[in-house]
């Protein structure tokens, strides 16, 4: 048997966390068994879905890299297959047309409150003699009034729910449009769905769905509900909590691989073990292995895969995702090779020091631009009148080299801290200031080779200009 799993949005908003996670957790077990992953995009509510919705699903795949193997294919595409299984429900008994409206249905529920009974529907249209079909009505689906559905879930382990507990649901509305619970039993059915890997607030959906499908004389597909995500204060992960679109974290200057890993250990493990490849989580990923229990969000944890994809993925890999926030931030960084070496140089160097692309980007905005005033608190401290000799003596030295690099920087930082007789800091700190425009950078040595002789003549200059602005202002007081 191949394995055939799928994933099932909703175009009705973005790709949230939750369902990524659901999703890379169908599309590991399909590649680990060398089956299919299907993309299916659930959009019979008209009213709701939107194109911007499957377009935001279709990116958010697309940038984990969630390939699928069939599909995107739409249920609105479908509507004559459900048509003709509703049909052959009603021809065989299994289905029949229910006339209550909603006041009457809304006052049947209130009276079964009122009696302490579990409100539904009472089934009083499944026994009628005549049907007419001019009349306003539903399709419901006739539930099994006796027995139970047992489901063998492959996370949850044994469940039970006694067909007593369940309505004649409907399967068709007054306009003739099908009803999510009928329309996924036809999917799956029509797609080959072995293995239904989902979230667990669709376990009181199963035993109904499983209940059509008997009455189909279909398979039954293995089920796997996962928990859900909780943010780090133990509600449902939602808005408040911050990002929860896939393309969000995009935005916020994650990685996909980060993103990926981090979902991946959201409720799977693999001893104590937090980095995992792709690769490897295709050979070690097992649905056995998933929490039974809900998972928390840590944002923090994060973070700290971001900056260890950052610094550990080649700079070439990382750069592709990078360029993308250096345009975002108007940062003229892309289309030349020389700045695609000075990028991909700089990566491993600010990788350190940041959790995402994006203060990375931030951070090295100074490399392509020159920057229009210094920091307030970093010009104070460091490009003070006093700096002005060893800047202007380091400028000379500059000037004089032939070959500009990352040697030959040192060495004339070296011989002008050994002719004026000062440590590094006297040195150091006012270069750094005067190239990068803040106090944290690393080593002037190589930013300044990569920024090029002629530029960083000209931020030295601009450092002596401010110095020497300074110092009129001092003697004019």
């Amino acid at each position: 048997m191949t394995v055939i799993t799928r994933f099932a949005p909703s175009p009705t908003g973005y790709l949230h966390v939750g369902g990524a996670r659901t999703a890379l957790f169908s599309w590991l077990y399909a590649k680990k068994t060398k089956g299919e992953f299907v993309l299916r995009i659930e959009d019979t509510d008209r009213e709701r879905s939107s194109e911007a919705s499957v377009q935001a699903i279709l990116d958010g795949m697309s940038w984990l890299g969630l390939d699928h193997d069939r599909g995107p294919i739409f249920q609105t595409d479908r509507f004559d297959r459900y048509e003709q299984v509703i049909q052959q429900l009603l021809d065989e008994g299994k289905a029949y047309r229910c006339y209550h409206s909603q006041q009457e249905l809304d006052d049947m529920r209130e009276q079964q409150k009122a009696k302490g009974d579990n409100p539904r529907y009472d089934g009083s249209c499944r026994n009628l003699s005549a049907y007419p079909e001019d009349k306003p009505h539903v399709i419901r689906f006739k539930n099994p009034l006796d027995a139970s559905v047992v489901i063998d879930d492959l996370i949850r382990g044994h469940i039970e729910i006694s067909n007593t507990e369940l309505d004649d649901l409907i399967i068709a509305r007054t306009d003739g449009t099908p009803t999510y619970n009928f329309t996924v039993v036809v999917d799956d059915l029509d797609m080959g769905i072995t293995h239904v890997i989902r979230g667990d607030d669709h376990i009181n959906n199963t035993p109904k769905q499983i209940n059509i499908l008997h009455a189909l004389n279909a398979p039954i597909p293995k089920y796997a509900h996962v928990p859900m995500i909780l943010g780090d204060d133990g509600k449902r992960l939602s808005k408040r909590h911050g990002a929860v679109g896939v393309m969000q974290y995009r935005d916020d200057g994650y990685l996909p691989q980060a993103l990926l890993n981090y979902l991946v250990r959201l409720g799977w493990s693999n001893g104590d073990r937090e980095i995992f490849s792709m690769d490897e989580m295709i050979d070690l990923f097992s649905l056995e292995a998933i929490n039974k229990t809900p998972s928390a969000f840590n944002t923090k944890k994060l973070n700290w895969l971001n900056q260890h994809y950052m610094k550990t993925l080649p700079a070439s890999e990382v750069a592709v995702h990078l360029n993308w926030h250096l345009v975002e931030q108007g940062i003229n960084a892309t289309n030349n090779a020389k700045k695609s070496a000075v990028i991909e140089a700089l990566i491993p160097l600010y990788a350190e020091r940041t959790e995402t692309l994006k203060q990375l980007a931030s951070q090295i905005r100074f490399m392509f631009e020159d920057f229009k005033e210094f920091d307030v608190k970093a010009a104070k401290k460091h490009l003070k009148i006093t700096a002005g000799e060893a800047l202007s003596t380091l400028k000379v030295s500059f000037e004089s080299l032939v070959d500009w690099n990352e040697a030959s920087i040192q060495n004339a930082i070296d011989e002008t801290m050994t002719k004026l007789d000062i440590g590094m800091g006297k040195i150091g700190m006012p270069l750094r200031v005067a190239i990068t425009g803040s106090g944290q950078s690393p080593g002037m040595d190589i930013l300044c080779a990569l920024l090029g002789k002629e530029a960083t003549l000209a931020r030295l200059d601009k450092a002596l200009s401010f110095i020497e602005q300074r110092k009129l202002q001092a003697e004019q007081r």
